[in-house]
């Protein structure tokens, strides 16, 4: 018998004990049949030995409460394990029930109970008492700041300064709530930070199809194309990464592409190393193989690429036929051979032969992913994701079993109780003109637009984001964040100590993962799950019979939930409903009465989620009951191709055709089931909507761009001033080698470690002791050109400064290429922050000119946690970042996050951690960059700002979008 036959006897056995006793053996969703985990109906009272007390039999009693994990975006199911005799947290583990995590964890999910527990958390709101960044700070009520911020707030709306009104947040984990918690006070103060992190990916998925993340099917893939590491330390890794493992498991090809030899990479069937930037001409050179060669769905192509409108656009003496478009396609990427692609990557080419071989092979079931990576690091990185996707439209390999889908097919987005109407009001500070086809907010130009004078803010706040450590450039934060006429009152909503909040004018904490209430929804197969975080504390009270109201009620300390913070400030900006804001947080219920968060939750679950009532009415609970019980609903699995659906008869009123197939209507607008909308195509010129497009003589459903197929050609590229990058393509990256000096090499930061996620996993002791430091990856090569042995010192020139960190000699890296994790680095001034990972520093500014040098390590202290007197290490790391000027991507608005530095060996003086910064060298950078840009005011072809029909975070009104009408002279008085 072999070990898997022994599991299963095993397994059978448990099924048979536990149906004999009337219980319900549970693999759950996950069906992985390696487990029991604990039966729902045993989850008010699951009993387990304490294993701190072997060898005595001590029984715990426990209360097992779902939520969700906060220490990234996928929003693993977790269950919280409540003691039932003291009402405290003992564990997380993974919750069953979850359709997307299936019961299982990255180590980041157990650890939340390091957060929870932390000595160092914030736990009653605290005020400034001195300068900013002084670290002098007194407690102060609920009371008083709340009525302080709004007294601001509504005097700045008032006095018709909306726009100095801002909202900053990192990771949202949220279905919105704040989005339209802004729109209620009629402000475009939304800010985020994914022009770090993913609109070049972003961009690249959204001239495509309208929809701005893929959806990748990998569990019933015949082959995987990763663009960097997603098995272990990418988007929405671990629910992907059982998927990625279940395909291999059934003979699945694994094919990566990483510069460095990620963990993923080990697990790949092909590693490609390639010189960074250079993967779109990878992936043209097999597009144009499996065109040259017939190995791709040429009816699938006819129908759905809307290759009429390109001839018509940049072929016009072709003929409009199908033949034409093939012709022309071949020879747009004629040169893209692999040989060309082999001299631009220096990966053989004998390599990528084999890669597009692979990938013909996989037909429609071809599922690829990329979201940071070389998409974040280059210039025209958006590129990458473009020609990604290229690929799975040649195959038809979109929306298929094993293929990409979009993800707004593959995520639900409930309604809401309230809906509050688009602002009218366009903030320049977040969507400047230079920047029209900016997927997201110029975020990381904040601090220079600030110091250009084009706007200030009164009131800021920031919320699971620390600018001034995870964005580049981070001592022009620090210099705005300090001056108070540019930045007039800073909130930090924060459960934790971070390099921003240091420079907070409040800091209000806000509760950890398990102490809040947020909806999630995410693309992690092809199927549609909706999740509740919620506060476990607040539930396990209830569950025993108590009345709480108010989340502070069962979070330790004065930690409060954002959901019941808005409310609350929203009804202290507009306290007689007067300006029009307090109706939007006002109970149905009891009319005149705050909203609740009971009945928000509430109504969303009785009247927004398919399916949930009557699930819940069959085990006599109401749907939040079931939500607070189970903590997860799938709503619908197999989805499939929306695009192909006929549109029904009743959306057709008063039909109008476009030349090209796009059709419009009259008719009331409905929606395939559960669909998200993303992109919002224009109307006719008589404002008709557009409802599909035909496609072999039917209506169908279609994609959600302005031609209503997939977009190979981007009328809106070409319009807007870009009409060579029109059609997928590949643009040599700032840090090519004909771009930079002999003695530069690349730097790659991008990367992230798996047991750390940019600043939320610092006050996680486990986490910390994984995962502390980022030496330098150094090829044998590269360093023996140096002198340097892995543990030495170098040093890391940019175009700004400089870092000093340890050499860590590696071939995990190729040659000529170096890369320093993010996540490590952490820093402080004072006595507060995170004792466990935050090492203290002294921090010198003499006019632009910056240095910091590290004090002191992190070391063993005394705390209610016995663990702290533990701690062995005193590296952190060294804080990269601050080093690295602005590079916003013309198009997409991607910080692009590439370096070319200079590398030697550190010189006498030089000491672990040292920093040197010019802010002044930084502004000029940030000029050079803004000058590439091709603005709204010149190449507007319709007198807007931006294309309406581009996805945009708290969309304004439509009549918003036009450009203000120039000043004249005679006006000028």
């Amino acid at each position: 018998m072999n070990g898997l036959d022994g599991i299963a006897n095993r397994v059978s056995a448990a099924r048979a004990e536990a149906e004999a006793r009337g219980e319900t053996f549970y693999p759950g969703p996950s069906r992985i049949h390696l487990a029991a985990f604990p039966p729902t109906e045993r989850w008010d009272d699951w009993v387990e030995l304490e294993s701190t007390d072997w060898p005595r039999r001590t029984e715990r009693h426990y209360m097992l409460v779902p939520t969700t994990c906060f220490n990234c975006e996928s929003a693993c199911g977790l269950l919280a394990y409540v003691d039932r005799d003291t009402l405290q947290v003992r564990k997380f583990e993974g919750n069953p029930e979850h359709p997307g995590s299936r019961g299982r964890n990255c180590a980041k999910g157990p650890a939340t109970l390091n957060q929870v527990t932390d000595p160092d958390r914030i736990l009653q709101p605290m005020k400034r008492a001195g300068a900013r960044g002084s670290g002098k700070w007194e407690p102060v009520s609920w009371d008083a700041a709340l009525n302080d911020i709004a007294g601001r707030i509504r005097k700045a709306i008032v006095d018709d300064r909306r726009n100095e009104i801002m909202y900053h947040v990192g990771r949202p984990g949220e279905d919105g709530f704040t989005e339209r918690v802004l729109a209620s006070w009629g402000v475009d103060g939304h800010n985020s930070h994914t022009n770090v992190c993913s609109s070049g990916a972003r961009a690249g998925y959204h001239f495509w199809t309208g929809i701005d993340r893929p959806s990748p099917d990998h569990a019933n893939a015949k082959v995987i194309l990763l663009i960097s590491s997603h098995l272990e330390a990418g988007h929405y890794f671990n629910p992907h990464a059982q998927r990625i493992m279940d395909a291999k498991q059934d003979g699945a090809k694994l094919i990566v592409m990483d510069t460095r030899l990620s963990n993923t990479a080990t697990h790949a069937d092909f590693w490609l190393s390639p010189y960074p930037g250079s993967e779109a001409a990878i992936l043209l050179a097999i597009a144009a193989h499996l065109v040259r060669t017939g190995r791709y769905d040429r009816e699938y192509v006819r129908r759905w690429w809307n290759w009429q409108e390109y001839l018509a656009a940049e072929r016009p003496e072709a003929p409009p036929t199908f033949e034409a478009f093939e012709e022309a396609f071949l020879g747009l990427y004629a040169e893209y051979t692999f040989a060309f692609a082999a001299a631009e990557s220096g990966v053989p080419e004998s390599t990528i032969a084999q890669v597009a071989e692979t990938v013909a092979g996989a037909g429609s079931r071809l599922s690829t992913h990329t979201w940071r990576s070389a998409a974040a690091g280059n210039l025209g990185g958006w590129q990458v994701a473009r020609t990604l996707l290229l690929l799975n439209a040649l195959l038809g390999a979109v929306a298929t079993p094993g293929g990409t889908h979009p993800n707004a097919w593959n995520k639900f987005v409930p309604r809401p109780i309230h809906t509050p109407p688009h602002p009218a009001a366009w903030n320049e500070l977040t969507w400047p003109l230079e920047y029209p086809l900016a997927l997201n907010e110029l975020s990381f130009l904040l601090p220079h637009f600030l110091k250009d004078r084009r706007g200030k803010l009164d009131v800021y706040f920031t919320r699971v984001y620390n600018p001034v450590w995870t964005n580049p450039d981070g001592l022009s934060w620090m210099e705005v964040l300090t001056d108070e006429t540019m930045v007039g009152l800073h909130v930090a909503l924060t459960p934790t100590w971070s390099e921003t909040a240091f420079f907070a004018d409040y800091v209000l904490p806000m509760g950890l993962g398990p102490e809040r209430h947020d909806l999630h929804s995410y693309e992690q197969y092809d199927g549609q799950w909706v999740a509740f975080r919620q506060p476990v504390l607040r539930t396990a009270r209830q569950r025993t019979g108590q009345q709480i109201t108010d989340t502070r009620q069962s979070n330790p300390g004065e930690v409060w939930e954002e959901n019941e913070f808005w409310i609350e400030l929203s009804w202290r900006i507009d306290p007689d409903g007067s300006l029009g804001i307090r109706r939007f947080h006002e109970s149905k219920q009891h009319p005149g009465e705050k909203l609740t968060v009971d009945e928000y939750y509430g109504w969303i679950f009785d009247n927004s989620v398919p399916g949930l009532p009557e699930a819940a009415s069959a085990q006599s609970l109401t749907p939040l009951e079931y939500m607070r019980r189970y903590g997860a609903f799938e709503i619908r699995s197999g989805i499939g191709p929306i695009h192909e659906e006929p549109i029904p008869d009743t959306d057709l009123e008063d039909v109008a055709q476009d030349p090209y197939g796009r059709v419009y209507t009259r008719a009331a607008a409905t929606a395939s089931p559960n669909v998200v909308p993303m992109g919002t195509p224009e109307p006719d010129a008589a404002g008709r909507r557009p409802v599909g497009v035909v496609v072999d003589g039917v209506i169908r459903r279609g994609f959600p761009t302005p031609s209503g197929k997939l977009e190979f050609y981007s009328r809106t590229l070409a319009a807007w001033g870009w009409r060579a990058e029109s059609v997928p393509g590949y643009e040599r990256s700032h840090i090519h080698p004909l771009a930079m000096d002999a003695d530069q090499m690349v730097l790659i930061s991008t990367f992230r470690l798996p047991t750390q996620i940019h600043t939320r996993g610092g006050n996680a002791k486990w986490l910390d002791e994984l995962a502390h430091v980022n030496p330098l990856w150094l090829h044998p090569t590269d360093a023996a050109g140096l002198d340097v042995d892995t543990g030495d010192l170098v040093r890391v020139e940019t175009e700004i400064g400089a870092f000093v960190l340890k050499a860590w000699v590696t071939e995990g890296i190729r040659p000529g290429v170096v890369a320093c994790s993010h996540h490590m680095g952490r820093w402080k001034l004072h006595d507060q922050g995170q004792r466990q990972i935050m090492a203290t520093v002294d921090l010198a500014r003499h006019d632009d000119q910056w240095r910091m040098t590290r004090l002191v390590g992190v070391k063993p202290y005394k705390s209610d946690d016995p663990d702290t007197a533990r701690i062995w290490w005193a590296d952190v790391g060294v804080h990269q970042n601050l080093t690295f000027p602005v590079h916003p991507d013309p198009i997409s608005g991607q910080h692009c996050w590439h370096q070319a530095v200079r590398v030697t060996k550190a010189a006498p003086g030089d000491a672990y951690g040292d920093i040197t910064v010019d802010t002044a060298k930084a502004h000029q950078v940030y000029q050079k960059w803004l000058a590439m840009t091709r603005g709204a005011e010149q190449n507007s072809p319709d007198g807007t700002r931006r294309p309406y029909w581009l996805m945009r975070p708290l969309k304004p009104g439509k009549d918003v979008y036009q450009l203000p009408a120039p000043v004249s002279d005679e006006n000028l008085d």
